[in-house]
């Protein structure tokens, strides 16, 4: 009897664990992989990661414009970062945030208002925290959800946007609206995000 009871729960098990090895970047929480030449592959499976946020026709200029194509923004995180994030208030190394860009598409089937989000990937951008990298974080930028690309180059406008205005840790916890006010809460804000939001409005 108690070797049936064995039998049938090694079955039950077989399934879970071949899931973990075909998804080790979901069961490890692990997102950072590259080539012997040095570029960043692409996580293939970040869709199976944490949610952060979806922003639509987020822009940084107060002058810029969409030309008529509204874009959802959605930021994903492997999942051990963020379960350090949520004891810390702030991202460890090895810590991958996936910006995936979708087209924002009208009336379709039974919406007849707003937007929902097109089929399509409009494009990839790749934030990763690692100490091997000069400054110790790097973007890449990808076409599409699959394959390699090389780390941009600084000084490139984005990692000065990002040390200049981000939250934590150059990252846009800002809006990130579960994890804004647990920083706070941890004191892990950064000076440069405290300082501007304090300002005057005139100042900004």
């Amino acid at each position: 009897m108690l070797r049936s009871a064995l039998l049938l729960l090694l079955v039950a098990l077989l399934p879970q664990q071949e899931n973990v090895r075909s998804y080790p970047d979901i069961a490890e929480g692990v997102g950072q992989s590259y080539t012997t030449e040095g570029q960043f592959k692409m996580p293939e499976h970040y869709r199976e990661w944490v949610f952060l946020t979806s922003g639509v026709d987020m822009s940084y200029s107060p002058k810029a414009s969409m030309m008529g194509h509204s874009m959802f923004d959605n930021v994903f995180v492997n999942p051990s970062s963020y379960r350090a994030f949520l004891q810390t208030g702030t991202w460890p190394d090895k810590t991958t945030l996936v910006l995936e860009i979708r087209g924002a598409e009208g009336a379709s089937s039974i919406n007849k208002n707003g937007h929902t989000q097109s089929p399509e990937i409009m494009g990839i951008e790749v934030h990763v925290k690692d100490a091997k990298l000069e400054g110790g974080w790097g973007f890449f930028e990808f076409d599409a959800p699959k394959g390699t690309a090389k780390v941009v180059k600084r000084p490139a406008s984005c990692y000065e946007c990002h040390e200049s205005h981000a939250a934590v840790d150059t990252t846009f916890v800002q809006f990130y609206p579960t994890l804004l006010a647990l920083a706070k809460t941890k004191g892990t804000l950064s000076p440069a995000y405290l300082k501007e939001i304090n300002a005057p409005a005139t100042d900004r």
